[in-house]
């Protein structure tokens, strides 16, 4: 009996797999084609950092414009602001010396005048009320107000004991006699008077003689500020 010869048939292969293997084909092959190019994506914007800048400068310039500093039309009212007349260590700061009068100047000028200080608190309370006195528009004069400025800085440094006393009382004399020629004509004589006795003064306080003309000075010009410190008949009218 002859031998027959039975071979196995080899299994084909699942349709499955080879639809998942076109699936994946597919993907991979559209994921190549539709991915978008780098060369086409939008560049950012080049002027990002001016804008920026812009933007900080801009905020700057509100911030600066925001909160002006206060101005004072009154040059008088400013410098008096600024400026202390009786310098470092003095008694009599910016705010006090617009509240100086003739009444507080003749009551110092009636104390003793051997006591320590009088002739330099003296001087800080007659700077202080001419100082106040130049902020009035009758007495708003260049002459007057170069006057003042001399006087302020002939007393800027009253609160140093080893500085001299008698240039700010020559300025104070200088000024009274400005204001005298701008409004008072009729001050002429006592004006004249208190300039020669500014002149006379030594700045010191070591004698009995200085301290009595140094008292007379100050009396003197007590005097003359209560009359400036009333208006001119011009200011009435």
């Amino acid at each position: 009996m002859a031998d027959i010869n039975i071979q196995r048939k080899k299994a084909s292969p699942s349709p499955w797999i080879l639809v998942l293997l076109a699936v994946a084909a597919v993907a991979v092959a559209a994921y190549f084609f539709l991915r978008p190019d780098p060369a086409d994506e939008p560049a950012p914007p080049a002027n990002t950092g001016v804008a920026g800048a812009a933007t900080d400068t801009t905020a700057s310039a509100t911030a600066d414009t925001a909160a002006p500093a206060p101005a004072d039309t009154a040059a008088g009212h400013t410098f008096r602001q600024s400026h202390n007349p009786a310098g470092p260590g003095g008694t009599t700061t910016a705010e006090e010396a617009s509240t100086e009068t003739a009444a507080s100047l003749a009551a110092q000028a009636a104390t003793d005048p051997a006591a320590p200080g009088y002739a330099r608190n003296g001087l800080q309370k007659l700077t202080g009320v001419l100082v106040s006195l130049t902020d009035r528009d009758d007495l708003r004069d260049p002459t007057i107000t170069e006057q003042r400025d001399n006087l302020t800085s002939a007393t800027d440094r009253l609160g140093d004991p080893k500085v001299s006393l008698r240039p700010g009382f020559v300025a104070a004399a200088s000024l009274i006699r400005a204001m005298q020629q701008k409004a008072y004509p009729e001050l002429e004589s006592q004006a004249a008077e208190l300039t020669r006795l500014a002149d006379q003064l030594s700045g010191r306080s070591a004698t009995a003689a200085d301290q009595q003309q140094t008292q007379q000075f100050l009396t003197k010009a007590a005097d003359i500020v209560r009359a400036l410190s009333e208006p001119t008949q011009h200011t009435l009218n």
